[in-house]
């Protein structure tokens, strides 16, 4: 299985890119997202990619983070969704978005993507429930990027997503990463 690609970009034509690695051209499906924020042609690029292998062909799709390549593994495991509609769901959403769809349950957003459905949308809200909206939204005491930063470094600390975000919501808003975490550890120990 292909992992990873490090190489130059030799073409990007929406969705897809052409990822030179070592002379050999790499065809890689991407979302729109990653498309975005890729580079110039000719400029090094690193994609963790997702091969999937058909009788009729193998296709090669590429994302910037892990995040949204567990995403689209998580996607692509519910009946009736191909790596076309979880590559469109993930062009349509940021991972962010998606996870607080789910954990909101909130179908209409899902149907404003093209090839999404009421019905598909539904079992999608269904199938995610519990598996993408409880690890990826976040809690509703995070209102910055610092704050989810210093909510990410406590979990990975070992505390839980609970007991971090408490920790959170006694810290001043306009807290910096790493005092916050001082403060947060002080407030957890």
């Amino acid at each position: 299985m292909i992992g990873r690609l490090s190489g130059v970009i030799a073409e990007k034509t929406p969705p897809q890119v052409l990822i030179d690695v070592a002379g050999v051209g790499y065809e890689v499906d991407v979302p729109m997202s990653t498309f975005f924020n890729l580079g110039q042609l000719g400029e090094r690029a690193v994609l963790l990619t997702h091969l999937t292998v058909r009788e009729d062909a193998h296709q090669l799709f590429g994302f910037l983070t892990h995040e949204e390549r567990a995403t689209f593994r998580q996607l692509i495991r519910i009946s009736g969704v191909g790596p076309k509609m979880a590559l469109g769901l993930l062009s349509g959403l940021s991972v962010a978005e998606l996870a607080q769809a789910v954990s909101r349950q909130e179908a209409g957003r899902l149907t404003k993507v093209p090839g999404i459905g009421k019905k598909t949308a539904e079992r999608l809200l269904l199938e995610l429930k519990g598996k993408l909206g409880a690890d990826l939204a976040l809690p509703a005491a995070v209102v910055n990027d610092a704050q989810a930063d210093i909510l990410q470094a406590l979990v990975a600390l070992g505390y839980s997503e609970k007991d971090a975000a408490a920790a959170l919501k006694a810290l001043p808003a306009d807290v910096g990463v790493s005092e916050g975490i001082k403060l947060a550890l002080k407030k957890l120990s």
